[in-house]
């Protein structure tokens, strides 16, 4: 059954029960700062989860997508990935455990058609510290739904996760687990939670691969929350039901709520009885176009090479739904992970010999063809998406060797690396921090003084921040210069980055001539350029504009500003100080300005004539509407 099947069923059957489907937030949570990330259906609906009324009533169903970056070191296994989409019903305040438990369990077993006798759940085993009672109500409901279809559901008390290891399953069906395992809140457990904090009791379901045989290494007895592989979550229905007082007790709710979610991939694995989600449709579609474009095959491939299939096919999907919305690679925030994503997976191809030039755009645009019908906003940004990995795989390709021989060198005579080197790395060579550990855990270097690298990278930080809000240039206006030219002035910034990014970053400009009609750009090129190159640029250069990215300039040296990657005749002579304007993440130059303060201020970029100007350069004029 494939996801789009599975996720068409789900709404179906929720709108069958009177709930209404509502859209999929960005994965760029809005009016939260306390997260990168959307990481659950329950984000965009916790102010309805408090209380106030949705627009859309009291029953409500989606398909959430959602991102994880803690999971970026554990996808290669067979079952972590960082993108995923989370299928949700919510009732506020409606009905509750009775209807929820019965309609999930309805919904796997005779909807997706799974195999009862390979159900398991947990549920909440009470808090005896805050005088919060065991889920015996959700137990009682299971045992029912089980016995229904003539299965006994013993019912097993296992505690902590540890303890599971000892106890094992002792023929049990629904087990209780303690806080850790069966209580959500935004706060983790009860204790930690403050005053006026809800959350409540949750339920899980496993499925079971009952031809994995657990394996020992992770404790001597199997349970359904152990890492051997033979059971996997595949939903939860969390029971909001509880509110913290001041006083530290706790006391229900006046509306209690329910938030399933239920992972499409997980689900799509277990209904096809395949333990390796990889294997799932939407999966093995973009594992075949990665064997179209390497000649290599999945299936017979030694283990570090079926590895780095799946981290090119998480990553570059997580990827390319993160900059459908919005983001673009950098060296900071959201833009850091981004980067992290993109780099990791050309690392792993490289090391597993199945990179090949452009691949990230090449698969990228496999996948927005597979996800275009359900996310129309992969397909809006399409230019732009392709365009950011080309340029981003050929940032990281230009410096990969360099970065590689460099850590080889720094550890050569003794087997350590410290954290002062590993930001040198990464400023000096783009390697993220999780890289280098990466590449120091599979060659046996000891790591020491690592928190260096984080004082090192938060000053950094401080002085990116600081471009925005203490060295933004005045809008340009200081300089008497016409207001047009100004503007024209940042768009030729835009226009080198845009030819860079789609023609390769063997362009550089040869010159210009901006007067208050137009812009003359000079580059170097050695053919003319296409139509679809021309419409490529243009498209690239409208994107960034749309972005409203902020225009920042900060003073350096020389030296430092070829470290940081600025653009600039080098042979030329500098003084001791430069200054490199930056517009956000995408354009960054030795220039002595003005500049405009947000590209917001542009309008629409429109390229003209293009033509040789001499051996080796080309000429292209632009103008803004």
């Amino acid at each position: 059954m494939t996801i789009n099947e599975i996720r068409e069923k789900f709404i179906k059957y929720y709108l069958e029960k009177e709930h209404v489907e509502i859209a999929s937030s960005s994965l760029i949570p809005k009016d939260d700062p306390t997260t990168l990330f959307t990481g659950s259906g329950m984000q965009q609906l916790m102010p309805y989860l408090l209380g106030q009324e949705h627009p859309k009533g009291v029953r409500l169903v989606d398909s959430q997508k959602c991102f994880r970056a803690e999971d970026i070191d554990e996808v290669g296994d067979n079952r972590h990935t960082t993108f995923f989409e989370m299928l949700g019903n919510w009732s506020l305040g409606d009905y509750f455990k009775e209807e929820q438990l019965a309609w999930v369990f309805d919904f796997l077993t005779k909807e997706i058609g799974l195999d009862a006798n390979r159900l398991y759940v947990t549920v909440f085993a009470g808090d005896i510290e805050n005088n919060i009672p065991k889920d015996d109500e959700s137990v009682s409901i299971w045992q029912k739904m089980f016995k229904s279809i003539g299965i006994d559901a013993k019912a097993v008390e296992i505690g902590s996760e540890a303890n599971g290891y000892k106890v094992g399953m002792q023929e049990g069906r629904v087990f209780y687990y303690d806080t850790k395992k069966n209580w959500w809140s935004r706060a983790g457990v009860p204790s930690a939670m403050p005053a006026g904090e809800p959350g409540g009791p949750d339920s899980e379901i496993f499925y079971e691969f009952t031809e994995i045989k657990h394996d020992k290494k992770w404790g001597e007895h199997c349970h359904p929350n152990c890492d051997c592989g033979r059971f996997m979550e595949i939903g939860n229905s969390v029971f909001m039901q509880y509110i913290k007082n001041d006083d530290g007790t706790f006391s229900k709710l006046p509306k209690q709520n329910v938030d399933f979610g239920g992972g499409l991939e997980r689900i799509a694995a277990a209904a096809a009885n395949d333990p390796d989600v990889f294997n799932i449709d939407i999966f093995a579609k973009i594992i075949r176009d990665i064997e179209k474009v390497t000649g290599v095959k999945y299936k017979d491939s030694d283990a570090e090479t079926k590895r780095a299939f799946r981290i090119l096919c998480d990553h570059l999907r997580a990827a390319t739904f993160l900059m459908g919305d919005g983001v673009r690679p950098s060296n900071l925030g959201q833009g850091y992970v981004l980067r992290r994503l993109i780099r990791r997976a050309i690392r792993f191809a490289k090391l597993a010999d199945v990179f090949e030039q452009n691949m990230c755009s090449k698969i990228a645009g496999f996948i927005i063809e597979d996800y275009r019908d359900h996310y129309a906003n992969l397909e809006t940004n399409n230019s732009s998406i392709l365009s950011e990995f080309d340029l981003e795989e050929a940032k990281f390709l230009k410096t990969l060797d360099a970065g590689t021989k460099e850590f080889e060198r720094l550890t050569s005579k003794e087997k350590v690396i410290t954290g002062q080197q590993m930001f040198d790395l990464f400023t000096t060579h783009g390697f993220p921090k999780e890289m280098t550990l990466e590449i120091a855990v599979e060659r046996g270097i000891k790591v020491v003084q690592d928190k260096d690298f984080d004082r090192e990278f938060e000053k950094h930080q401080e002085v990116s921040r600081a471009g925005v809000h203490e060295k933004k240039f005045a809008g340009g206006m200081e300089n008497k210069e016409d207001p047009q030219i100004v503007r024209f002035h940042t768009a030729a910034h835009l226009l080198l980055a845009g030819l860079r990014a789609i023609l390769g970053e063997s362009v550089h400009q040869k010159g210009s001539n901006i007067t208050a009609e137009r812009i003359r750009f000079d580059f170097s090129w050695s053919e003319k350029m296409t139509d679809e190159q021309k419409k490529a640029v243009e498209d690239w250069v409208n994107d960034k504009i749309s972005q409203n990215l902020d225009v920042t300039m900060l003073e350096m040296s020389v030296e430092e500003a070829k470290k940081s990657g600025a653009e600039g005749e080098f042979a030329t002579k500098y003084g001791d100080k430069v200054r490199v304007y930056s517009i956000g993440n995408v354009s960054k130059e030795i220039c002595g300005g003005p500049h405009v303060q947000n590209t917001s201020e542009l309008g629409h970029f429109k390229l003209g004539k293009e033509e040789s100007s001499s051996a080796g350069v080309r000429r292209i004029k632009a103008t803004l509407e």
